[in-house]
């Protein structure tokens, strides 16, 4: 969690609070290293986790009873019922105190709705500490960890935000150093469900009859990004789901293309995707591949954002 975020969730809130809005960053993932699929049906991965400058805001104001309304960019793509992160982080959080989830969980979207850039787990995180702090509980981070982890795999980091490594299923994290580096985003028409490109990573694997090795975090990665070196950062970018979220929507092949051909050092579909991501080296080299990418008509939006970000936040 960010300073800001830590301290006020330390020092709790005072119970006449009315209204707490927490911002929360999406990721990319700078390094995506997927292991076999676990007797558990989750993968072991070596994660290295980039907060970015996108983010969604989450704002919690008492009700009679829980209920979430999301408003921004595809927010009719976002459910309002319980299975929302945000409504089960309320719920999960009220259940270890004995508290009723009378809550109004609004969400106002700016980071794309199954886009591969952890959208739903960063409402999940800012719904948490936004409920904290509205409910004057003084969790420490440390609880509010354990709670992101029984979330989902990429809870932890939307709330930590930053530069991680993340292993396990992705939910044990563990800080990295990180220079400054500037993205632009490529937001496609239509979601790709994780667990389905999870699913397609397996099936892949199993035609090419590979044996899957152990996931690790290459050195040279981590010592580009410690470095803040793009051209070095550009040449270990690592997403072994790729090849998976391609065969899903071959489509996203032109995109990646078109990044790379307006000059970006590199391209990648961000985690499960359909997003996609290029590295590029300065704002004036963000600017023109984001042009040329809208341009180009092989996406449906574009946004600019550098890395690394703070994570979830009191607004």
């Amino acid at each position: 969690m960010s300073a800001a975020g830590a301290g006020a969730a330390a020092a709790g809130a005072a119970p006449a609070v009315t209204a707490v809005t927490v911002r929360v960053p999406a990721k990319v993932n700078a390094g995506l290293a997927v292991g076999a699929a676990r007797p558990d049906g989750f993968h072991d991965l070596a994660n290295v986790f980039l907060a970015v400058s996108l983010y969604d805001e989450v704002t919690a104001t008492p009700a009679d009873t829980l209920t979430v309304t999301c408003s921004g960019p595809d927010a009719d793509q976002v459910p309002l019922d319980r299975t929302n992160l945000a409504a089960r982080a309320a719920e999960l959080l009220a259940a270890r105190h004995g508290l009723d989830p009378a809550v109004h969980l609004h969400i106002a979207k700016n980071i794309p709705v199954a886009g591969g850039m952890a959208g739903g787990s960063a409402d999940g995180a800012g719904a948490l500490l936004a409920c904290d702090l509205l409910w004057g509980l003084g969790s420490s981070p440390a609880e509010l960890l354990e709670i992101c982890a029984e979330l989902g795999s990429d809870v932890p980091f939307s709330l930590v935000g930053g530069a991680a490594l993340g292993t396990g299923r992705g939910e044990q994290l563990a800080p990295l150093e990180s220079g400054i580096f500037h993205w632009v985003f490529a937001v496609a028409d239509g979601g790709l469900s994780t667990p389905a490109v999870f699913r397609e990573f397996d099936r892949l694997a199993a035609a090419a009859g590979t044996e899957i090795p152990a996931p690790l975090a290459a050195p040279d990665l981590l010592a580009a990004l410690a470095a803040g070196d793009p051209d070095a950062l550009a040449a270990t970018l690592l997403n072994d789901l790729q090849a998976a979220a391609l065969s899903l929507r071959p489509e996203l092949a032109r995109t990646l293309d078109a990044g790379l051909d307006a000059g970006a050092l590199a391209a990648l579909v961000s985690g499960s995707g359909p997003t996609t991501a290029f590295l590029v080296r300065d704002p004036e080299s963000a600017a023109k591949v984001a042009g040329a990418l809208t341009a180009s008509g092989t996406c449906r939006a574009t946004s600019v954002a550098t890395s690394p970000a703070p994570g979830a936040t009191r607004h």
